[in-house]
Formats: structure tokens, sequence, C-alpha cells
């Protein structure tokens, strides 16, 4: 797309700083870090999230975000990392391309991802587990 930001670093129209390169994804670092070290994974084909991704894409990219966690964990001597994905503006998406974010985590940094913990009703449980299995 003409206008999307990830598809003009694909193209090499906006430079970036890339860890990795194929024919399919490119492994970059985020200008805006979490921690420093921070990657995003992305297919070079545009897609906008998760539910226009094919299979073989979503499984590439998840294999190549196990790598980069390796290559973090080795290169970094990180505790751990985080692996997520945002997809929609409500569940924070700002660029609609599709991309995965390794974000290296060190014990002690002031990175918080958290949530709160809610809890279901008395039968609430089964109710969203039956909607759910009834669409797979």
């Amino acid at each position: 797309m003409a206008d999307c930001l990830f598809c003009k670093v694909a193209s090499g129209e906006v430079p970036s700083s890339k860890v990795y390169e194929d024919s399919l994804f490119m492994a970059f670092l985020d200008l805006y870090p979490a921690n420093k070290g921070h990657v995003l994974i992305s297919p070079k084909k545009h897609s906008e999230s998760v539910w226009n991704l094919s299979e073989e894409e979503l499984a590439g990219m998840a294999l190549l975000a196990q790598r980069i966690a390796k290559a973090l964990k080795d290169a970094l001597q990180c505790d751990g990392v985080n692996i997520l994905q945002n997809n929609g503006e409500s569940a924070g998406q700002l660029i609609f391309h599709n991309h995965l974010h390794v974000i290296p985590r060190f014990k002690g940094d002031d990175l918080e991802l958290k949530w709160p913990r809610n809890l279901y009703k008395e039968g609430e449980m089964d109710s969203y587990r039956n909607k759910i299995k009834e669409k797979l």
C-alpha cells in the first residue's frame, strides 16, 4: 500500500535498522523501543492484522520470533523477552501493517505490561467457552 510505513520499509523507500531479511519477512529495530534491542517482525507483503494472515505467514513470523528471541538472549544477555502483537485500534495497534514485537526484558527494567485480573461470574465462563468453541 502506497501510504503504509512498513510497506515503505519493505521496499527500501524508508530506511530501517534491519537485523534480518528474507524474501517474505523483515525484522528491524523499533524506532521507539520499549527497551533497547526491541525488534519488530513483519511480513513484506501488506496485511493489516492477524485476521488477514495466512497460516503459513503466521507460522513463519512465530518461527522468526523464536530466532530473534534467542539472538536477543545471546547478544544482550537479557533475562527474558515479551513477544506480542496488537491487532486493531482498541488493542493498541498504531501501524496497520501486521507486525510482532520482540522485546528484551531485564531484571529491574521499568517496563510494565499488565492488565487487571478480572473474574467470571457464576456460569459466565461456560457461556464464553461455548461461544468461542462454536466458531472454531
